[in-house]
């Protein structure tokens, strides 16, 4: 089964890549991954004062800068894995560093 786990973290805390590549529980995480042969695509996205939010109302596109909503949690990153069941899902998802302080949530794939 695939699932998306959408990576959630407060930017105020967010470690740079430089950090999560030295970070020996990120580094065990995708070890885990690799292992299970889990991972089908993953990403780390840039923060959210680049992100540019479009919306089509009335016929009309609104584009705006940044995030449609205030809030300190953000999407910091996605990954695809396919994996037996939620429960392994679950497994995975617990171990990602970013569940230490922030969030994974884990979304089904529709095939």
């Amino acid at each position: 089964m695939k699932y998306v786990l959408l990576i959630s973290d407060d930017e105020s805390r967010s470690p740079s890549n430089e950090e999560m590549d030295a970070d020996p529980v990120h580094q065990a995480w995708e070890a885990d991954l690799r292992r299970r042969g889990a991972e089908r695509f993953g990403v780390r996205l840039r923060p959210v004062a680049s992100a540019t939010t479009v919306r089509f109302r009335d016929g009309e596109t609104l584009v705006s800068d940044g995030p449609f909503a205030e809030t300190k949690d953000f999407v910091g990153g996605v990954v695809l894995i396919e994996c037996a069941d939620l429960d392994e899902a679950i497994a995975i998802a617990a171990g990602h560093p970013y569940a230490r302080w922030g969030g994974v949530e884990i979304r089904p794939v529709w095939e």
